[in-house]
């Protein structure tokens, strides 16, 4: 059975992952996109709300992938529940963990499933990395994140807004890739967020965890390449050193053979084993990271950014 499925929102990630990897899944078929305007190059019908989508295509929509900023997806993922479909929220699921509680519960209720597509932790090394530390303890955790806004989040407002993660939504990517691999919790023992004068949300993070020598820098005032790793010492001498987001591993100094690079084929393989099982599949802790981050960290104050 092909799954007809709808993207609510239809912005950059939208159009550069999920409708490739959508495309490229002969498992889905794209049924409908809600958005506030119809897109370019999209022949399937496009509308402005959920609720005109599901009165004007009964029973031909059978999942739903909500791509908007965290802002809005608890009320759009409610009301896809309501309507008991499954559905997968695009990183991080939600912008607060009542959001997700409640998301959970109500799914529970309905009998519908929910993935939270957490797409860095279906990078190319990130299984691999986590078979390397079962086992071992860690003593060593650099996270390394740094990045151009310019560049990878151009002309999105919504970002240093209230509730849009500043810096966070990137680095939360790194923290997920975290969650997934460790098998100690990650607790956030200090963090200090650096906020531009005219912004809401954070342009730098330094976070200190529990235990000694683990650390995690962001940053997005990094010009040239980006740089996404994260280098884990383990006390017995080993080295895990993920880059490239994930996308490749070194182990001991010795560069590892990987599959190809390609998180959202991988999220779609899943989401659709998901769909017919009905069960879901959720990991709230990159999100309870970042909260603990905003909960005590220390506020710092820098120039204007534009």
């Amino acid at each position: 059975m092909t799954i007809r499925i709808a993207i609510v929102g239809f912005g950059k990630i939208a159009r550069d992952e999920h409708l490739r990897a959508i495309e490229g899944n002969p498992d889905f078929e794209l049924a409908a996109v809600v958005a506030r305007e119809k897109p370019d190059g999209i022949a399937v019908p496009c509308f402005p709300t959920i609720a005109e989508m599901l009165a004007a295509m009964p029973g031909n929509v059978d999942a739903v992938a909500i791509c908007t900023p965290p802002g809005p997806r608890f009320a759009l993922a409610s009301e896809v529940i309501a309507a008991g479909l499954p559905v997968l929220l695009e990183k991080p699921p939600t912008a607060t963990l009542g959001e997700l509680d409640v998301l959970i519960q109500l799914a529970k209720d309905r009998g519908v499933a929910i993935f939270t597509a957490w797409h860095s932790q279906y990078a190319a090394g990130v299984n691999a990395a986590a078979a390397a530390l079962k086992g071992e303890a860690v003593a060593s955790l650099h996270l390394d994140w740094r990045e151009d806004v310019r560049v990878f989040h151009a002309g999105q407002q919504w970002i240093w807004e209230p509730g849009g993660f500043g810096v966070l939504d990137t680095g939360i990517n790194g923290l997920s890739i975290l969650t997934r691999i460790l098998q100690e919790p990650l607790l956030v023992k200090h963090a200090s967020l650096l906020f531009p004068a005219n912004r809401q949300a954070p342009i730098a993070a330094e976070i200190a965890f529990h235990w000694a020598d683990h650390r995690a820098v962001m940053d997005w005032r990094s010009g040239g390449e980006p740089c996404w790793s994260i280098t884990i010492g383990t006390q017995s001498g080993r080295k895990i050193h993920l880059t490239r987001g994930g996308a490749e591993l070194a182990i001991d100094g010795i560069q590892q053979s990987l599959p190809p690079h390609d998180e959202y084929r991988a999220i779609y393989a899943e989401f659709a084993d998901i769909v017919r099982s009905g069960t879901g599949k959720i990991d709230p802790l990159p999100l309870r990271t970042v909260a603990d981050c905003f909960l005590i960290a220390e506020r710092k104050t820098g120039e204007d950014f534009v």
